[in-house]
């Protein structure tokens, strides 16, 4: 099915959408930074030229925030019914970045976690224990 939105005007309409410091990210950032976590938002790793959400550096930490639909979660994903094609490829190609972002990372000895936005929705406790159980354990090894 053909988009009914011209080029321009769909340009326009992706352009709103965020795609940092969406209101999960912020609110685990907030809650991180109250517990007294540090982090910095504008670490680069220029290798394969990407940002994550959060990076611990004296830690070697990097945190994601992965929206449901944004990086394909199993469990959330639903194809979009219009213009599949564009959609599908971008999506794949998101998990296909994400995998090499993790490769990366580990191999270059940082620790990897990754945050689904359904998790922080329907039980944001049990999330950010984790979350903290997983950063105070990279630093005990």
């Amino acid at each position: 099915m053909a988009d009914i939105f011209t080029k321009e005007v769909r340009s326009k309409i992706m352009s709103k959408i965020k795609g940092k410091n969406t209101k999960p990210e912020v609110f685990l950032r907030k809650v991180l930074f109250r517990l007294g976590y540090r982090y910095s938002l504008r670490y680069k790793f220029k290798e394969l030229n990407f940002k994550p959400d959060m990076v611990m550096v004296s830690r070697k930490i990097c945190v994601f925030m992965d929206g449901c639909f944004w990086h394909g979660c199993s469990r959330c994903y639903k194809e979009p019914k219009s213009n599949r094609d564009y959609w599908v490829s971008k999506i794949n190609r998101n998990i296909e970045r994400d995998k090499e972002q993790n490769e990366y990372l580990k191999k270059n000895g940082w620790k990897v976690i990754r945050v689904w936005e359904h998790d922080l929705k329907e039980n944001p406790t049990k999330t950010i224990i984790r979350v903290i159980r997983e950063i105070d354990e990279s630093v005990k090894k």
